[in-house]
């Protein structure tokens, strides 16, 4: 009888399908599927993170973490505090609530992070401002359906940044954290068929065959170790709400580049960094639970995420348009490294070169679009810092 008994609670879990009342309504149906999709959600996660890598240090744990949230009475996540904690409850807590675990795991991505390339060509900081354009656009159409907190949230999703996406909407209390999260992430792992379209869409084959003539030449070490302090103070002035993610991207970078601490740089780009992303990603997945995740809500988020990527590339690409009217013909700028400004680091001024080389095997743009990615990085920071500083006022 006990084991009866277990059965049809968890069956119950599931959604109260069992009713031994004579011709009761099923009502409970629609739960118990909310639940299998997510679990099916979480699975497409993992499979996408081990059999494509797409971005498997993250949504290996999200994904493996959505099942774990949502098996009944797995007690994963906290639902009734008679019963104690969930453990992913707690982590999520610990390390999401608080802005925590973003803002350290923007140390291990700043000590990843070459400002060389950037430095010899530091006009190219104006594309990835301009690449950020589809993060406001963005804002826009999302406040016709979310409230402003949520909206915020939203466009952050166009920042091409994890981290950046969770640290505004964390501040903010959106709703919609696990949603964003996914979007972010998943978009990130799409650039490279996401980006190809659009561009060809809003160049041509002669402006994509545009060449342009490489930079020799080294930066200097005291450069290196200046730029990471001096774009700290800058931000700090220019938006005071993004001086914790430059701040602690910065300090990343500050590490790699001060010449004595090797192995401390070498542990935040690959165990720090690592570790860190593991406990977000099931952090997070507290906040893919089926009753706060599966909502039209999320389609929506998921659709406004993918345009505020396309605007993103496309307002990149017209700037550098627009900046050739005024050039030279012999100083023409190559637009689709303008695409390469969102924070999609490193895939995106990877999707540009090849994009060029496919064009014209000859056409080198490597060192302009990773330049360009680069600055994006920064751009998209200190754009979740204006965000923010819009929404508080």
């Amino acid at each position: 009888m006990d084991f009866l008994e277990t059965v049809k609670s968890l069956f119950s879990a599931f959604g109260e399908f069992y009713d031994p009342t004579p011709g009761a309504a099923l009502g409970g149906w629609g739960d118990g599927l909310k639940m299998l999709l997510m679990i099916a959600i979480g699975a497409v996660l993992v499979f996408l993170a081990i059999k494509k890598e797409m971005e498997p240090t993250l949504l290996l744990p999200m994904g493996f973490g959505t099942i774990l949230v949502n098996l009944p009475l797995s007690g994963a996540i906290t639902e009734n505090l008679t019963e104690g904690e969930g453990p992913i409850s707690v982590l999520f807590n610990a390390g999401i609530a608080n802005e925590l675990f973003p803002l350290l795991l923007f140390i291990g991505i700043g000590a990843m992070i070459d400002f060389g390339p950037l430095l010899k060509n530091p006009w190219l900081m104006l594309f990835g401002a301009a690449a950020q354009f589809g993060i406001f656009f963005t804002f826009v159409m999302a406040g016709f359906f979310f409230d402003i907190n949520d909206a915020a949230s939203i466009a952050i999703i166009g920042a091409a940044d994890g981290p950046t996406s969770i640290f505004v909407a964390d501040v903010l209390h959106s709703k919609y954290l696990g949603a964003i999260m996914v979007a972010a992430y998943s978009y990130m792992a799409l650039v490279p068929i996401i980006q190809p379209p659009v561009i060809k869409a809003v160049t041509s084959r002669k402006e994509r065959l545009i060449r342009m003539p490489y930079k020799a030449g080294e930066v200097s070490k005291t450069t290196k170790i200046m730029f990471p302090v001096i774009v700290t103070i800058v931000a700090g002035l220019v938006a005071p709400a993004s001086v914790a993610l430059v701040g602690f991207l910065m300090f990343g970078n500050l590490i790699r580049e001060c010449g004595v601490l090797n192995s401390l740089s070498e542990t935040a780009q690959n165990a720090f960094a690592n570790s860190i992303t593991i406990m977000l990603g099931l952090a997070v997945a507290s906040r893919m639970y089926w009753k706060e995740f599966v909502k039209v809500e999320t389609l929506m988020i998921l659709g406004l995420g993918l345009i505020a990527f396309v605007f993103d590339t496309v307002g990149g690409v017209m700037f550098a348009k627009v900046i050739n009217i005024f050039m030279p013909k012999n100083r023409k700028i190559n637009p689709m490294i303008g695409a390469a400004g969102i924070s999609a680091f490193p895939m995106s001024g990877r999707v540009v070169n090849q994009l060029g080389l496919k064009e014209d095997p000859q056409n080198f743009l490597l060192m302009y679009s990773i330049s360009v990615n680069v600055s994006g990085q920064i751009a998209s920071v200190i754009a979740g810092g204006l965000i923010l500083a819009l929404v508080a006022h």
